[in-house]
């Protein structure tokens, strides 16, 4: 009975359009109902084997209702992917580095604008296939926990706080919630009339990062604190105040059941204590994962049975066009179906999809990387790198300096791009940026990404300290563009290199190949500045010494080279923050199948790492004083309850800085020793004073408590720091009892 009952608002929606399409005709074509109302209507239409074509990815038409073909699956990690030209912002570690969450809610602005238009003109000339819908499986808010994982570029660092934050700006983006109601909890585009702009994707659900060759058979396991400490808190902000519309089970199993059946992810967290209400997708072919690698399923019946029953709506798959074939053998039954589908055509109608019509049809063609775009590519590029070192203030360049630039990725087109990207028009690399500015600069590779050493003009594939050395006589700074790219980084990748192996490193230090290069030029008395492409953090420790400067370019985008530049220069100022912990080597990390916290990311690691999360320098000095705690006392917090810092410009230049809140709780030593808690970017004006508030409520104070199991605001003693990084000497004390 308890299993009937929760099907009862479907069905008693569908009987209550029935009676009213008696007389009315098809109540699913009309567009003045609300969504819900079309799709109960055209849900009971539906003959049982349609119904188990619509809930794949691919859609199938069904002629005799008029409704056409759609496929689910669509990219937007940076970018429209896969779908030929598109805008190709940095890659998400990168943007993460930007702590600029009104900068994330415009670029995915940008790219909902672009995927209109593409989704339209496919449209036209026929069914939109893969990766022309508007339904993106975007953004990936997996926490990064090690930096030996290949897909954690894709993410937004390794803090759950700024992985939300960031993630929420991306989904009101891409969903098109309105910027005045970034802070407002629920799901937009309810009403009748009022039309989605496209669907963001939270995933993966939950507890997943690595490693890539392990993903379809791994079973991870942490504590209950950790799970909800660190694995939940950017999901449960994306549900519950961004609205997103989607949720994709992740392909790992959690505490021994895949998470596209784990009822306590799905069911107890996901459906009953947050109150999600959208879509559940299975990640592409996770369905078979559960009769062929976890043997949770005896068949392949069984295994779609098991998903549908568990709370999976949609399949990235084939797998689902036997559902009919499972109600016949008794495993399924229709009422668990037709709530499922129920979620999937309202979604449709929501989008406007089934009608071919939006307040989006008039977006030009042109909008798809015009100028403005392409400048908005250049500013997040340039808000994502991050300065490590700057000795003797070699950076900015001098305008008469002689240069050269070298390296594997000075002119690597393909690396700009990361991973699940579009293909844009055209591409500034390093080389292309800096030529613009050095007409006359002198280039070559010098080597490969990890094992080739190259003469250049020799056709020879081998580079001595000689050679290396003739070639940049009169030279006085050498940019080296080095790293690493998505060739070597990412998701289940036929990679085997040493150092590389799956898609994840087993090293995080640069290829011995450039190290070489480096070291080379030091014993030559160059002055060097690395500028290092990678998606993750580096081992950097030889660096620090051959290296006078260090700029982390992440993978930029197609505007990287001009931003890169731009920084080089002196243009522009960096004022990015790492998002991640850049460590030593690996002796620094816990073992990578390891899923509890404890040494895991600057909250839980003990050791002093090579340049920690939060950090990252400028060209002009800014000073941090005066920092007050407002609105809060022996009571509590009061209305605009705030941190509030004077910032001081001490330079000749403008510069961004961004201030970091983090919390502690001293009294709790298995805790983390400090986490982020707010942020801001605050623009610094050349010898000026402003002022930088940090908005506290009774959320800042959520923490762990034993009693409940769950994370809320825990009352007791905490310290407050505020300032530039994570790196205690950076930080200002203000102990508070909440």
């Amino acid at each position: 009975m308890k299993s009937l009952l929760k099907y009862l608002p479907v069905l008693a929606l569908c009987a209550a359009v029935s009676c009213r399409t008696a007389h009315e005709g098809p109540a699913y074509l009309d567009k003045s109902l609300p969504a819900e109302e079309r799709a109960a209507d055209l849900l009971k239409r539906l003959t049982l084997e349609e119904k188990g074509t619509l809930m794949k990815n691919q859609s199938e038409a069904v002629p005799r209702l008029g409704i056409k073909a759609y496929n689910w699956w669509n990219e937007a990690l940076h970018g429209v992917a896969r779908n030929g030209s598109a805008t190709v912002f940095p890659q998400p570690v990168g943007m993460a580095a930007s702590f600029d969450e009104p900068l994330l809610y415009e670029v995915f602005t940008v790219v909902s604008d672009e995927a209109r238009v593409k989704n339209r003109l496919a449209a036209m000339e026929g069914d939109p296939d893969i990766y022309q819908g508007l339904t993106f499986w975007t953004p990936n808010i997996n926490l990064f926990r090690d930096p030996r994982w290949g897909r954690g570029m894709e993410t937004y660092g390794e803090d759950p706080y700024l992985t939300g934050q960031l993630g929420m700006a991306v989904v009101r983006g891409l969903q098109g919630a309105p910027h005045d109601g970034w802070h407002r909890a629920g799901r937009p585009g309810k009403q009748a009339g009022n039309i989605q702009k496209a669907h963001a994707c939270a995933k993966h659900f939950a507890v997943h990062s690595g490693p890539e060759p392990l993903r379809h058979t791994f079973n991870a396991t942490c504590s209950e604190r950790d799970l909800h400490e660190t694995y939940l808190p950017a999901f449960k902000d994306l549900v519950t105040k961004a609205g997103v519309e989607e949720v994709m089970a992740a392909y790992n199993a959690f505490r021994g059941k895949p998470c596209a059946v784990n009822d306590y992810l799905i069911d107890t967290l996901l459906r009953e204590e947050w109150g999600f209400k959208g879509i559940i997708t299975t990640d592409c072919h996770g369905i078979e994962d559960l009769y062929t690698n976890y043997h949770w399923s005896k068949d392949t019946l069984a295994a779609i049975s098991d998903a549908v029953n568990n709370g999976i709506d949609l399949e990235c798959g084939n797998h689902f066009q036997h559902l009919a074939e499972a109600v016949a053998r008794g495993d399924e039954d229709q009422a668990t179906i037709d709530k499922a589908l129920f979620r999937l055509l309202t979604a449709r109608f929501r989008l406007g999809e089934m009608d071919r019509e939006s307040p989006w049809d008039n977006l030009p063609e042109e909008t798809v990387e015009s100028p403005a775009h392409l400048e908005l590519a250049r500013k997040m590029a340039r808000e994502s790198l991050v300065l490590l070192q700057n000795r003797n203030d070699v950076l900015p360049l001098p305008e008469d300096a002689r240069v050269a630039l070298i390296g594997p990725n000075r002119d690597n087109v393909e690396m700009m791009w990361g991973n699940y990207n579009p293909v844009p028009h055209k591409t500034v690399t390093l080389l292309e940026g800096l030529q613009e500015r050095f007409p006359d600069l002198r280039s070559f590779d010098a080597c490969g990404i990890a094992d080739t050493l190259i003469a250049p003009g020799t056709g020879t594939r081998v580079m001595s300290q000689k050679n290396l050395m003739e070639n940049l006589g009169g030279v006085d700074y050498v940019i080296f563009a080095g790293g690493i790219s998505a060739r070597f980084e990412g998701e289940e990748m036929k990679v085997e290199v040493p150092g590389f192996g799956g898609g994840d490193r087993s090293s995080i230090e640069l290829p011995a190949v450039q190290r070489q290069v480096l070291q080379w030029l030091r014993e030559a008395g160059k002055k060097v500045i690395l500028v290092n492409f990678s998606g993750s953090a580096m081992g950097l420790v030889p660096e620090t010494e051959s290296c006078d400067a260090i700029l982390q370019a992440w993978y930029p985008g197609q505007e990287g080279g001009h931003a890169i530049a731009d920084v080089l220069l002196g243009d522009y100022s960096p004022s990015g923050k790492l998002p991640v912990t850049f460590y030593r080597n690996v002796d620094q990390l816990p073992p990578f199948e390891d899923y509890a916290m404890e040494g895991h990311t600057y909250r839980f690691f003990r050791g002093e790492p090579l340049f920690p999360f939060g950090f990252g320098l400028g060209y002009t000095p800014v000073d941090l004083s005066d920092v007050r705690l407002k609105g809060m006392d022996a009571k509590g917090l009061h209305h605009n309850a705030c941190v509030e810092v004077t910032l001081t410009n001490r330079g000749d230049r403008e510069q961004d800085e961004v201030i970091q809140l983090y919390l502690r709780r001293p009294d709790d030593p298995a805790g983390p020793q400090k986490t982020l808690r707010g942020f801001v970017r605050v623009k610094t004006q050349p010898g000026k004073t402003v002022k930088a508030r940090l908005p506290l409520s009774d959320e800042t104070f959520n923490w762990w408590d034993p009693a409940i199991r769950r994370m809320r605001p825990l009352s007791g003693d905490y310290e407050l720091l505020v300032g530039t990084s994570s790196r205690n000497q950076d930080l200002k004390v203000l102990p508070v009892t909440f």
